[in-house]
């Protein structure tokens, strides 16, 4: 090998730590930013919330909407790190093949213009909202994230019923094992010499034993709400539920109640797809009753519920809160054009300053000598307080853009509702503020707006567009909100296939094909028609 020198010409485009952040910080939800900031002010001795008005910085919306340059677009479109930067670069449009990541010269720096001199009120880099509580109380206030948690499982609901039974020591403990061996759906899923061949291994003797303390305690587990607990598939499931409502019959044998059930446990004993189908015609000749009586018998099934254990089940509850709130403003005489006005919901702004009192020891305590280093560090730290708050604002000014165009653009929904919504895509918010549209992007995603129509993310307002003979386009949400119209105002007894709504839809002026009718019905979680059809 041989060593030489030579010279080379490249572009070169390092995030510095402010940007990256602010990308960062633009993209987090509610709940992240919330969380992002408690780190910060655990991290940060610079930083603070407090509950006093202070001034903003002068950064806002006046700056905001000034216009941006070329280079800065280009800025907005970094990705979440300077790695995945570099894998991007290539397919950018640089003419340069060689993008080169932060090196160690390029170590984070919050240094700034390296001044520690204060503005004379360090409170201005506050944005003007409500502080959080940040659990800072006095304790009394009741966590919501531990009351969603302290909902009951469906084991402890089991074995507390277990308590009062008047078990043997043996039975007890075989109960307690199949209570713990059911799934979140309440089923026992493993057969019980599965479950006894873990326990006793290869000893026939002692799996025979456990197999007979299972089957009594199965018999037990049955017994216990909800009804239908314990059984091992769908069929043992909808019989365990029918015979506790027949227990629960106070009319004669003979009554039409218990009749009913009867033909209803019949037809479950029958293969599930019969009754998927909802073949009458099957379930009839097999199971003796009548038409009338079999419809009657399905129609009773289907109220049943499939799954035992799904009101246990330890859902995450996350509550949605707002991030722009858009209220009725302006002239509400009749026939007035509605006006509509937008505003960020102070609830979910952290309202952060400077710590005074520290940033100014460190103004008057110039270090020197052996306290180089520690000066250093915390003028660092200033700096990146600083910068943090200066972050979040912008992040709550591009979302109240963004928010305020959306609402510009969309003015028929907000006064009639989803079915006058307009196509959408971001490129044309992005053209009219300026802006990337990778940036319009991770402002949309996991923000949510209150509207009078209901709280909505603000990726909802966007759709593509669907032709229309007139010449223009229908948005796809409009479709989706006329489809269900249709299928809500639909005969029980003749629902309307795909094929029929895609033909009134093309009465209303509005090309749309079967198919894309039948994928908009699904999202919209819409059986097909032969499962709509009432009995």
């Amino acid at each position: 090998m041989k060593q030489g020198l030579s010279l080379r010409v490249s572009q070169h485009l390092a995030l510095t730590p402010q940007l990256q952040q602010s990308i960062r910080l633009l993209q987090l939800s509610t709940l992240e930013l919330s969380q992002e900031v408690e780190q910060m002010l655990d991290e940060n001795p610079f930083l603070e919330l407090t509950q006093d008005e202070a001034p903003r910085e002068e950064f806002g919306l006046t700056q905001a909407d000034t216009p941006v340059s070329e280079g800065e677009r280009e800025m907005e479109y970094a990705p979440n790190s300077v790695a995945d930067y570099a894998d991007s670069t290539g397919a950018s449009g640089q003419k340069d093949e060689d993008v080169t990541p932060l090196t160690g010269a390029d170590e984070p720096s919050w240094d700034g213009d390296g001044t520690t001199e204060l503005v004379p009120d360090d409170g201005e880099w506050g944005t003007d909202a409500k502080a959080r509580a940040n659990n800072l109380g006095d304790g009394n206030d009741t966590d919501a994230t531990e009351l969603a948690r302290s909902q009951e499982s469906l084991q402890s609901h089991l074995h507390r019923q277990a308590l009062s039974l008047r078990l043997s020591e043996t039975d007890a403990n075989a109960l307690r094992f199949l209570i713990e061996s059911l799934n979140s759906d309440g089923y026992l899923e493993d057969p019980l010499e599965d479950l006894a061949r873990g326990l006793a291994g290869s000893d026939e003797e002692q799996v025979d034993d456990l197999v007979h303390h299972f089957t009594v305690a199965l018999g037990l587990l049955h017994s216990l709400e909800p009804a239908g607990v314990g059984a091992r598939d769908l069929g043992e499931c909808l019989r365990l539920q029918l015979r506790a409502k027949m227990d629960d019959v106070l009319n004669p044998p003979g009554a039409e109640a218990a009749v009913l059930l009867a033909l209803a446990l019949r037809i479950c004993a029958q293969p599930m797809e019969l009754l998927a189908r909802r073949d009458v015609k099957t379930l009839v000749q097999r199971c003796g009753g009548t038409d009338a009586h079999t419809r009657e018998a399905i129609a009773l099934i289907a109220r049943l519920e499939p799954k035992p254990g799904r009101r246990f089940v330890d859902v995450e509850r996350n509550i949605v809160v707002p991030d722009v709130l858009v209220l009725p403003a302006g002239n509400t005489r009749v026939g007035a054009t509605p006006q509509f006005r937008v505003m960020l919901n102070p609830d979910v702004m952290p309202k952060l300053r400077v710590h005074d009192i520290y940033a100014n020891v460190l103004r008057n305590h110039r270090g020197g000598g052996k306290d180089s280093a520690s000066y250093a560090g915390l003028q660092q730290r200033l700096q990146e307080a600083r910068w943090f708050i200066k972050n979040i604002q912008q992040r709550f000014d591009t979302i109240l853009r963004v928010s305020t165009a959306i609402v510009e653009r969309q003015k028929s929904f907000f006064t009639h509702g989803e079915l006058a919504m307009r196509p959408l895509v971001l490129r044309e918010i992005a053209d009219e503020l300026g802006l990337h549209e990778s940036t319009i992007s991770r402002v949309t995603t996991a923000k949510y707006m209150a509207t009078p129509f209901g709280t909505f993310e603000l990726k909802y307002f966007f759709g593509s567009g669907l032709g229309t003979e007139s010449g223009g386009n229908a948005s796809s949400t409009a479709v989706r909100a006329l489809i269900k119209q249709f299928i809500s105002a639909e005969s029980n007894a003749k629902p309307l296939s795909d094929n029929q709504i895609s033909e009134m839809l093309k009465e209303q002026g509005i090309e749309c094909a079967r198919r894309t009718v039948a994928k908009y019905r699904e999202g919209l979680k819409i059986a097909p028609a032969s499962l709509r059809k009432a009995l």
